[in-house]
């Protein structure tokens, strides 16, 4: 199914609807101005808006098979959309001419000839939990239920249960996605981790969204399952979750930094896999307020032994010292699937322009760097809805081999995000350059990023930053993909050349864009 632009203008000075092209004619209905005009506006970040000529809407891989062919015929650049909530602009810019929008593929089912979990790359992440809860089992991805299985998976997908079960690509055995040879044929290619296009299915652990073809479904299955029954062919989830959250109204530079170094500290002590907190994940946002008032949502395995004094040795630790004391909410023990629905965090709209700037750490940040970003978040010019994050990592992530998946990062105990948000237009300058000052300064002795060392593990590709592609914000020398890939990106060009060879697939932080 598609809608042009054309179809659009014709469809609004008649008062009709557009035709919808591109499917079958059994199947075909017709959508109208409004329709076309919400799917093009369906992405997360109000700083970017989409213009395309046409939106596809197909409901198969044979469908995208032909969207792809048809863009590719009419020279027409291409972007497929999942859950659309892409920070940066890989989809919505002015330069994308047609968009596959995957919004109606979104089945999960047992594929018995893979012996795998097949989900639809158009599934958010809410579908699949509740899909997979029939079978008693699950997969380590994010808390934000509306994020589409698309993007999430092939940029490593992680969450609340990864410190115990490791990424989402992880548990990928298999991908199907419509790639473009050098003639300019779109083709459906299943590429799985024991078959002739295994480096296909490597790059898709990790390698990131819209580099090689539109993924159209992905196949699950843990390392060690052969797949003969689908109730142990992915992890059972915890039998119940203790949950609550921790209020810290940090009124002191000091208190903030006694808190972060208690948090940061606690993470690093515990980031090696199997460790006796691998069931607790514990994200923190400080909000800029003007008093850098921060709350935690702390998620634990009740099945963990002695869960209860686990949960409360981790509040102590990190409250030790703070000042007010923070307030803890009563903590609820809930099932695994009535977390999911009422903890997680429910699928929503957002109204916000947006810029994120991201790290992986292996070490905890300095006393100094913290009250950098204390005096960020504190400064009464930016009082709103940006926030700093800092998001558990390690556990059984750090149990895997640095390139046995396209994604590198295998040391890191935490991430950090500034995920600046505000709404007027106007504003955009100030914001972005507080947001981009920020994460200089704090990084200030590695080239204003946090370059892979020591400290650092570079970043995350889920959560892009082209300001790491621009030498005004970069000084550290290294390339924009030393922070994302490291030394799998060769391996990733030649996967490029190999699947892509005529770079239909493209963005600003592409595999085998310009360094700078």
């Amino acid at each position: 199914m598609v809608l042009s632009r054309r179809q659009l203008i014709a469809a609004a000075a008649v008062g009709g609807s557009a035709a919808a092209l591109g499917m079958p004619m059994s199947r075909a209905r017709e959508l109208s101005a409004d329709e076309f005009r919400s799917l093009a506006a369906r992405g997360y970040n109000r700083r970017f808006l989409a213009r395309p000529a046409k939106i596809f809407v197909p409901t198969g891989a044979e469908e995208v098979r032909r969207a792809v062919a048809g863009a590719v015929a009419e020279n027409s650049p291409i972007a497929a959309r999942s859950g659309g909530h892409c920070f940066d602009d890989f989809v919505d810019n002015d330069r994308i001419r047609s968009i596959i929008d995957l919004g109606r593929m979104n089945a999960v089912s047992w594929d018995e000839r893979y012996r795998a979990f097949s989900v639809d790359a158009g599934a958010d992440i809410g579908t699949v939990y509740n899909a997979l809860h029939r079978w008693g089992v699950t997969v380590p991805g994010g808390i934000c239920l509306g994020v589409g299985m698309g993007g999430h998976v092939c940029g490593g997908g992680y969450g609340p249960l990864s410190r115990r079960f490791g990424l989402v690509a992880d548990h990928l055995v298999g991908v199907e996605v419509v790639t473009v040879d050098a003639e300019g044929t779109a083709k459906v290619v299943v590429a799985t981790a024991d078959g002739p296009d295994r480096e296909l299915w490597w790059a898709h652990t990790g390698g990131g969204g819209g580099n090689f073809g539109v993924v159209t479904r992905y196949l699950l299955r843990s390392p060690g399952s052969d797949g003969a029954d689908p109730a142990h062919a992915l992890p059972s989830p915890p039998g119940a979750m203790l949950s609550a959250r921790l209020i810290l109204p940090i009124t002191t530079e000091d208190s903030f930094v006694r808190l972060l170094t208690n948090y940061l500290g606690f993470f690093v002590r515990h980031s090696a896999p199997g460790n006796e907190f691998a069931g607790l994940y514990a994200p923190l946002m400080i909000r800029t307020t003007g008093t850098a008032a921060a709350e935690m949502l702390i998620l634990f395995d009740a099945g963990t032994p002695h869960a209860r004094t686990r949960f409360d040795e981790f509040v102590a630790t990190v409250s030790d010292g703070v000042f007010p004391p923070p307030l803890l909410t009563p903590v609820a023990r809930l099932s695994y699937a009535d977390t999911v629905n009422q903890v997680y965090y429910a699928k929503g709209v957002n109204t916000t322009r947006v810029k994120v700037k991201a790290a992986y750490l292996r070490t905890p940040y300095s006393p100094d760097q913290l009250r950098i970003f204390y005096r960020y978040l504190t400064d009464p010019r930016f009082l709103g809805e940006s926030q700093l994050e800092f998001l558990p990592f390690g556990g059984a992530i750090n149990a895997v081999a640095a390139d046995a998946t396209a994604m590198p990062a295998r040391d890191s105990f935490m991430k950090m995000l500034i995920h600046a948000s505000w709404r007027l237009p106007s504003d955009d300058d100030r914001y972005l350059r507080w947001a981009r000052e920020m994460y200089r300064d704090v990084h200030a002795e590695t080239g204003g990023v946090p370059a892979p060392s020591a400290a650092y593990g570079g970043s995350y590709i889920n959560y892009p930053d082209a300001d790491l592609a621009d030498a005004r914000w970069n000084t550290s020398g290294l390339p924009w993909h030393a922070f994302y890939y490291g030394d799998n990106y060769r391996r990733l060009l030649r996967v490029k050349a190999a699947a892509d060879p005529g770079n239909v697939f493209q963005h600003r932080l592409s595999i085998g864009r310009p360094d700078w």
